[in-house]
């Protein structure tokens, strides 16, 4: 049994994650990337190159409201919207949800017929914007089962993914798709993982 870990990348598509794909594609690594419709329509070109190149597609809603501060019926909207564009862009329908901020409560959760993917290795990669502290921070809490929080909005974090890949293949992780951290576990709609043993 390998010890696996995802990478994930929140907010984009973005202008640098073309050059994220290209360090990816280099390190033979897949990762998911929880995307915003709003950002999605801007570079469809970008998706339909994660999709052949092995990637996982989910959504980060359609332009990132705090889904715990809505009614149903926008928290549907946010949902139904992304879920949408990236189908349509991608032909790939994304099979889980991330709430932005990791916002969720009992409400936002039934309104969601899908995983909800959060967390548990925060690199923190929007405040200090330092590609080894990317890595440094995510090689210290990073355990078999993790689930690392990124975002490709930032050319820091873009920096830093071939020297994190590096060094968690040096320590004896595989890098995965959500998907396939979940292989064989339960991973039920309407519930939310911070990793492959926890449920939040």
């Amino acid at each position: 049994q390998a010890k696996c870990v995802a990478l994930t990348f929140d907010d984009g598509p973005s202008r640098h994650t073309e050059r994220l794909l290209d360090h990816l594609a280099a390190a033979d690594t897949p990762a998911t990337f929880y995307m915003l419709g709003q950002n999605a329509q801007k570079y469809p070109q970008t998706l339909r190159r994660m999709v052949v190149e092995g990637h996982q597609l989910g959504s980060h809603t359609h332009d990132h409201k705090a889904l715990t501060s809505l009614s149903s019926s926008q928290i549907t909207h946010e949902i139904d919207t992304a879920a949408a564009i990236i189908k349509d862009l991608s032909g790939i329908y994304p099979n889980t949800v991330r709430p932005p901020y990791g916002a969720h409560n009992t409400q936002v959760d039934a309104l969601i017929d899908a995983p909800l993917v959060l967390w548990d290795v925060d690199t923190l990669d929007w405040k200090h914007r330092d590609p080894a502290k990317v890595a440094s921070i995510a090689m210290q809490e990073v355990r078999d089962g993790s689930i690392i929080l990124m975002h490709d909005i930032h050319e820091s974090t873009v920096k830093a993914v071939p020297e994190l890949v590096k060094q968690l293949k040096r320590q004896g992780y595989t890098p995965v798709t959500v998907d396939e951290l979940f292989d064989g576990q339960d991973f039920n709609s309407s519930t939310a993982y911070t990793s492959r043993n926890q449920i939040r």
